[in-house]
């Protein structure tokens, strides 16, 4: 039995990664498991929660999937990449996916354009269907600054560990990202350990590359990585 952890990132839920979940759960007689990080989810509640709390839920999802499994798989989005490399270091996992993995934030010049999208809705009157909007506008009021700065220390204490990871991994970006700049990708790649690696750019994509323009492209290169 094959076992596949997929966690998703700061301030959000498996709605993140849930159509790669699902296209896996169709494709596959594998066991999936995408759990919702403590204070995450349609209700937000991360005050007074740390890092550890987040890694140590991860952790132990993971160890159920051991108990279980033959071999287990991780695939982390955003701060879940974050915590999937973490993971990676320490544990036996076989395969890694990062998918648009933190070890970098915020692309200004990116993020300068979808702010100028905003702005232009809001001109129009039509700011409440801006896709961009609804998904942060929830997330900005309601994440305290304790809960970022536990977020920045996680990159802090998993960065020096990326080199460390010497398992078969691919690491996907999405070239339109405003949250997550594209050299967070190429120093995943360069430090990353194993001989093993594969960096997938993908074009037309934005943070959420699960729910992106190129989710056709994201499914195969994963479906190829995870079978080969």
């Amino acid at each position: 039995m094959i076992g596949c952890l997929c966690i998703h990132g700061f301030t959000g839920s498996p709605y993140e990664v849930e159509p790669l979940t699902e296209y896996l759960r169709k494709k596959t007689d594998w066991m999936i498991v995408s759990p919702t990080l403590p204070g995450h989810g349609e209700t937000l509640s991360l005050k007074g929660l740390t890092y550890n709390d987040w890694v140590e839920s991860a952790e132990e999802e993971l160890k159920k999937l051991f108990e279980r499994c033959d071999e287990v798989y991780v695939i982390g989005f955003s701060m879940g990449g974050i915590i999937a490399g973490h993971l990676a270091s320490i544990y036996p996992i076989k395969k890694l996916i990062l998918l648009s993995a933190a070890v970098y934030y915020v692309n200004p010049k990116q993020l300068l354009v979808d702010v100028r999208s905003m702005l232009v809705d809001a001109v129009k009157g039509s700011i409440q269907e801006n896709e961009l909007y609804q998904r942060y506008k929830k997330k900005i009021e309601q994440t305290p600054i304790t809960a970022t700065m536990e977020f920045r220390r996680l990159v802090r204490q998993v960065r020096p560990k990326i080199k460390e990871i010497q398992i078969p991994t691919l690491i996907v970006q999405g070239e339109c990202d405003g949250i997550v700049p594209i050299k967070s990708a190429y120093y995943l790649y360069q430090k990353i350990a194993s001989d093993e690696k594969r960096l997938c750019l993908l074009p037309h994509s934005k943070h959420h590359v699960c729910h992106g323009e190129d989710q056709e492209k994201l499914f195969s290169e994963v479906e190829i990585f995870l079978h080969n």
